[in-house]
């Protein structure tokens, strides 16, 4: 105890964790969200997080000190539509948010097939999650982690059924967000698995000229709209004021063949003059593509970067081209994704230096 209480300022000097951080649990009482489990996660620096127990597990609001870090639509956060996967009703219940999971078993835009009819993004996030574990910190004893482990279920009779057991998890004094999930078969028969992580960074954060960072080769998904932000005559790793031409549905969305350091790439936003930047770190063997949606539109401004086993090309397109992953009844695959925020200039010019 002595070695602790020399380690650690705050020692004798609190009674409960909650005075430095940790994971309190609630339900949200009004609007469309209304009886929503949610969690808020405090690290014990200035980044605090909302997660949204009853989708998916998911990342709302997402803040460093006073600058919110997330897109967020109109929306909001509602409660889960386990039955909106027809078309694009997946639209009307995207909060937007820090993270928002796609799949398990489609990515990509509606479609339909002999394999059955997939609506645009797959189920996922419209799923309640089952909590499994809270892991407080214990900092008078030294202990600074903590987690919540939740599944979800992706799940029909006579299948598809997919199981994503989750734990996302941190460390006090660490502005830092730790997400390891697995994927398990948990049906008799081999099934498509496709899963991408939809990370939405907003204003402030995201603003006129700020930096997205990568390394790596990207094209233009091959649309119109796609292509007259991902040209070679535009600098589209320069986010944009908002534009006129995004208005509605209009969007531009390019593919990055991401470089990997030892197998681990690394991407992110940078906002010099916040002295401010979001970043993102996932293997390459687990996560090969990288997906950069840019939104400008007024009043529905957003750029996201998202990793994912595939880009979001839909199961049927993956498969034609031999790339859907079939996963095996009892097989699994497991994914980790880093999200960190780094505010100390020296720490953001490095970042640029080695990977912009």
């Amino acid at each position: 105890m002595a070695n602790i209480k020399h380690k650690y300022p705050w020692q004798e000097k609190i009674s409960n964790h909650s005075q430095i951080g940790g994971i309190e649990t609630s339900v949200l009482d009004n609007g469309t969200g209304r009886g929503v489990r949610i969690a808020w996660v405090n690290t014990g620096t200035p980044l605090r997080y909302k997660l949204v127990i009853d989708r998916g597990l998911d990342i709302a609001d997402a803040f460093y000190a006073q600058h919110s870090l997330a897109w967020l639509s109109h929306t909001g956060v509602t409660s889960a539509q386990p039955c909106s996967d027809r078309g694009a009703e997946w639209l009307y219940s995207f909060g937007g948010g820090l993270l928002t999971t796609c799949g398990l078993s489609h990515i990509g835009g509606p479609e339909q097939d002999e394999n059955g009819t997939r609506g645009l993004h797959g189920r996922y996030s419209n799923i309640v999650a089952e909590v499994e574990s809270i892991i407080q910190p214990d900092p008078a004893n030294g202990k600074l982690d903590m987690e919540i482990t939740a599944s979800v279920v992706e799940s029909k009779v006579f299948g598809p059924s997919l199981k994503l057991r989750r734990r996302i998890s941190g460390r006090l004094g660490e502005p830092k967000i730790l997400i390891s999930d697995t994927v398990t078969n948990i049906g008799n028969s081999s099934v498509p698995h496709m899963l991408l992580y939809h990370i939405n960074f907003g204003w402030p954060l995201v603003d006129d000229n700020v930096d997205i960072v990568y390394r790596g080769t990207c094209k233009s998904f091959g649309r119109g709209m796609d292509d007259e932000l991902f040209n070679d005559n535009h600098d589209y790793r320069k986010c944009q004021k908002p534009l006129d031409s995004h208005k509605a549905g209009c969007e531009s969305c390019g593919f990055i063949d991401v470089e990997a350091d030892d197998g681990i790439c690394t991407a992110g936003i940078v906002n010099r003059r916040l002295s401010l930047a979001a970043i993102m770190r996932f293997h390459k063997l687990q996560l090969p593509c990288l997906t950069n949606w840019q939104h400008w539109g007024p009043c529905e401004y957003v750029c996201a970067l998202e990793p994912g086993t595939n880009f979001p090309i839909g199961q049927k397109r993956a498969r034609q081209q031999n790339e859907l992953i079939m996963l095996e009844p009892g097989r699994s695959r497991s994914y980790d994704l880093e999200l960190k925020v780094l505010s100390a200039s020296a720490d953001i010019e490095e970042f640029i230096a080695k990977w912009g």
